[in-house]
């Protein structure tokens, strides 16, 4: 995991076996409900599979990007805009992006 002040960067929030060697989606769910109640935004960067949006209340936003791939410059904007206007809404709000291992998008 790496972390700024506004920014959290994670693994794939994954449930099942997956939850062994990835984070387990309930605890992350937990740990920004915990540290940062009604203040963040979950950013799936995996085109590959998503999860039930509700354990994060349904702030996710999810961009389809190909594992080892840039992204398209369209979605970049998409992505860039939608964080700006996220986080000028209150300077509590923080975002949590993921892929599926943490480290190809």
């Amino acid at each position: 995991v790496f972390s700024t002040d506004r920014i959290i960067a994670m693994s794939f929030p994954s449930s099942g076996k997956q939850s062994f060697y990835r984070n387990p989606i309930q605890e992350v769910a937990r740990f920004l409900d915990t540290k940062h109640a009604d203040h963040y935004k979950v950013y799936n960067l995996c085109s590959e599979k998503g999860y039930d949006p509700k354990y994060f209340h349904y702030r996710v936003e999810r961009i389809f990007i190909d594992d080892h791939n840039v992204p398209a410059l369209q979605d970049m904007l998409k992505f860039t805009a939608s964080v700006r206007e996220w986080m000028s809404q209150d300077e509590k709000n923080i975002i949590a992006i993921h892929c599926k291992g943490g480290k190809g998008r």
